[in-house]
């Protein structure tokens, strides 16, 4: 048995005593010293929130949140009520308590809510002081590609997806905007009662719709193909939003259940998505030209990128990379239009005035045949709609970024790592920004366009803002007018009596009963 030497025992017991003295000053300071300090930092500019309580010890607030957080979702709310308090309960209720000048806790991270348009533009424009926050151990798993990356990653990845998202690109895709829809009215109509009358709940149609919309526009293939990841990806979302106490301190080390199943989930998609990239990549490497769909083009600009440094594989994007990308196209190509769409026929249920206005159009524009893309310009009305959906019921309800230093950002003076909040939902409907009938679903606000709506100040993006702005936004509002003018050139519609407005967040902004809508043939 070896014997440690006086001196050396020494060192070892002075060395062990340093160590269990340093660890609890850091956890002391990580959780009380530095978090009291920041919040009265931020005090002393004219910030308001509520006080930090070390949530490992004192969650009792967090759980009562949840529970009233809950027991509001679950009651339809009205049109005539405020959406945010039950899609938006933290921001909305720091705001309502301190006003717009607040901040709030989640964890130890602090949140500075951001509500005036210079700041909102100086955020969105100043990429890289602005970066996107930290993954929890489980968002990682759906918050991937371009939307996540940073710097010159973000770069790389942006100039290789572009031309995927050229109008020229796009405007090969209207056929299969056309053609799913055109399915899905056909099946419609077979559920018609000999009246020419009946009630479905089309918020399910329209998310298969917007599946098989992304399954043929970006892998040429039809929903039976693409179904299995897009379960997949449904499934990782629903796991994401049962994962509650991802702000507690240390939580993320723990092996949950949650975790386990999100990592089976992600292995199922890789091994589905990888196959089908490779594929097309011994395609493209024999033919030299690719499909006409998005992942087609990714694949043929990778490679060129590829090919501008020597065929060095490092410049471009590797195969786990153009998987994520794949899931990205998935996640927000489905879930941004189908819940846009969903709304617009919610809202043009409600208000027939508007709904009769758009059809008159879509007639006057394509008469009985399918949307060309010549002519979605000219859908003056049906743009105005959407935009004014959007503005009521945005797809993400919020933006977070965190600052990499300190920061003055107007007059606040914000400490590096503190995470600005961008609340979308609240800024839209701002009485300040868009007048009394900031609430109400308006359209002819939009009537000459975004900029005047807004008077040239940053209180409109739907789709994010800046260098960053979503790069398949064009995507999406083609998509959302050419299903619309279809759905509009074969039914009337309005809302059942049955239907209940529970708007809710599952990723994004979506109807939590549903949206039951009476259909009328023309």
């Amino acid at each position: 048995m070896e014997v440690l030497f006086p001196n050396t025992a020494i060192i070892l017991f002075w060395f062990l005593t340093l160590i269990l003295a340093v660890i609890p000053l850091n956890l002391l300071n990580k959780l009380l010293l530095k978090p009291k300090k920041l919040e009265k930092f931020l005090i002393a500019q004219g910030l308001r929130g509520d006080p930090y309580k070390i949530s490992f010890f004192d969650n009792s607030k967090q759980i009562y949140i949840m529970k009233l957080e809950q027991e509001r979702k679950s009651k339809s709310i009205g049109f005539s009520k405020e959406a945010a308090p039950s899609i938006f309960s933290q921001v909305h209720q720091a705001v309502h308590n301190y006003g717009k000048n607040s901040f709030l806790w989640e964890g130890t991270t602090l949140k500075v809510v951001i509500t005036d348009p210079e700041q909102i533009k100086e955020v969105f424009n100043k990429i890289d002081d602005f970066s996107k926050p930290k993954l929890t151990s489980i968002a990682k798993y759906l918050s991937v590609g371009l939307i996540h990356y940073d710097g010159e990653k973000w770069a790389k990845h942006r100039k290789i997806i572009n031309p995927a998202f050229h109008l020229e690109k796009l405007k090969g895709m209207l056929p299969a905007f056309s053609q799913s829809c055109n399915e899905m009215i056909s099946e419609w109509k077979g559920m018609l009662s000999l009246d020419g009358t009946c009630e479905i709940d089309v918020w399910p149609f329209l998310q298969n719709l917007t599946c098989d919309v992304i399954s043929r526009t970006a892998f040429g293939s039809s929903y039976a193909e693409g179904t299995k990841i897009f379960e997949l990806l449904k499934r990782q979302g629903n796991l994401l939003m049962t994962e509650r106490y991802t702000n507690i301190p240390l939580w993320w080390l723990l092996p949950t259940t949650t975790k386990r199943r999100m990592k089976e989930i992600e292995r199922d998609i890789r091994d589905s998505l990888e196959g089908i990239i490779k594929k097309r990549e011994q395609v493209l490497k024999n033919s030299e030209t690719a499909n006409g769909d998005l992942l087609g083009i990714l694949l043929q600009s990778n490679h060129a990128e590829n090919q501008g440094y020597g065929n060095n594989k490092s410049f471009g994007m590797t195969t786990q990379e153009l998987i994520d990308e794949c899931k990205l196209f998935y996640l927000a190509g489905q879930e941004t239009t189908s819940v846009l769409l969903v709304w617009t026929i919610v809202l043009l249920g409600r208000y027939p005035d508007w709904q009769a206005r758009a059809r008159e159009e879509v007639f006057q524009v394509f008469g009985n045949q399918n949307p060309n893309f010549e002519r979605l310009s000219q859908l003056k009305i049906v743009t105005m709609i959407l935009y004014e959906v959007l503005r009521l019921y945005p797809s993400l309800i919020f933006f977070n970024r965190t600052l990499r230093r300190d920061f003055k950002l107007g007059n606040l003076l914000l400490p590096a790592q503190t995470q600005v909040s961008l609340p979308i939902l609240l800024i839209h409907q701002d009485h300040d920004l868009w007048g009394e009938d900031a609430k109400e679903f308006k359209p002819e606000r939009f009537a000459e366009g975004i900029a005047k709506a807004t008077k040239g100040k940053v209180s409109y993006f739907p789709f994010g803002w800046g260098p960053r702005i979503c790069i398949g936004q064009n995507f999406a509002l083609l998509e959302a007018k050419v299903v619309i003018s279809l759905l509009l050139q074969n039914f009337s519609f309005e809302l059942s009596p049955t239907y209940e407005h529970v708007p809710t967040t599952i990723l994004t902004l979506q109807p939590k009963n549903g949206a039951n809508i009476i259909l009328h043939r023309l």
